[in-house]
């Protein structure tokens, strides 16, 4: 299960997507969430599906890798559709005791679990065609008028690049500790609940400690290299939006003003 986490793992190619200026891909994916959120219908919907199947075949991700990453999420998937499914309004197909299931809530529940998948595939696609430097640089850039009220911008954005860059390192860890645990006889995946709650604490006490001690090691590192924020930081590869860069975003605000459209029609 472990193995199925891939959030902040990027996937090296010279596809148009990955050719794309970090701060589109940041926009763009804003334009994404948005348009998911205006969907109400089928074809809404369909249409979300369509443009990540589209986007996929573009970055040549394949949508068995975009799907794999739902695995550790199916649980959370499948709750929330089935608690939507009874909070529909209308005349009850199935009921019983204080339950009642409507056509209604069918919908809901379908609309709930789409708009999760689709949003975490979504976004899985932009980790998977963006480096963690280049999400840093894309972000900075984005909210650089924030410096006027001296917002931290660079320590935000080197926090968050951090953050991607470890999760496949920290999922690393974690299955190794598992597989030592396991050679010494403990179970995570049989008994109650309580009792696989007990059965955590040798693995979350290890990884803690194994965390802090990389967190430290890196805070070394970067002061031996006289690691300033971004006080006087020069890059070498400057971001410049390109023309293919123009045609993403316009077609993003086309998305969005699609997904307007068939709202107002309830189509």
């Amino acid at each position: 299960m472990l193995k199925d986490i891939t959030l902040g793992q990027y996937f090296p190619g010279n596809t148009v997507i990955h050719r794309l200026d970090p701060r589109t891909k940041l926009l763009g994916l804003i334009c994404y969430i948005v348009a998911l959120f205006l969907a109400k219908s089928y074809y809404s919907y369909a249409l979300m599906a369509l443009v990540l199947v589209t986007l996929s075949v573009l970055s040549r991700i394949r949508p068995k890798t975009l799907l794999s990453g739902l695995k550790p999420l199916i649980f959370i998937v499948i709750f929330t559709g089935v608690i939507n499914l009874f909070y529909g309004s209308g005349e009850p197909l199935v009921q019983f005791w204080i339950f009642k299931i409507t056509a209604n809530g069918i919908r809901t529940a379908v609309f709930m679990v789409l708009r999760i998948m689709l949003l975490v595939c979504g976004t899985f696609l932009l980790t998977y065609t963006t480096s963690p430097l280049q999400l840093t640089d894309g972000l900075e850039k984005l909210l650089a008028p924030l410096k006027v009220i001296r917002f931290p911008v660079h320590e935000l954005a080197m926090m968050m690049s951090i953050a991607l860059r470890f999760i496949p390192t920290l999922i690393e860890e974690t299955d190794k500790i598992m597989s030592a645990q396991r050679a010494r006889g403990a179970s995570f995946d049989t008994g109650k609940l309580t009792e696989r709650a007990k059965a955590l604490v040798p693995l979350l006490v290890p990884l803690f400690v194994s965390a802090f001690r990389r967190a430290d090691e890196l805070a070394t590192a970067m002061e031996c290299r006289c690691y300033h924020a971004g006080i006087g930081r020069t890059r070498m590869k400057e971001l410049h939006f390109a023309a293919r860069d123009v045609v993403a975003l316009a077609l993003c605000a086309v998305l969005i003003a699609a997904v307007s459209v068939l709202r107002h029609y309830g189509l």
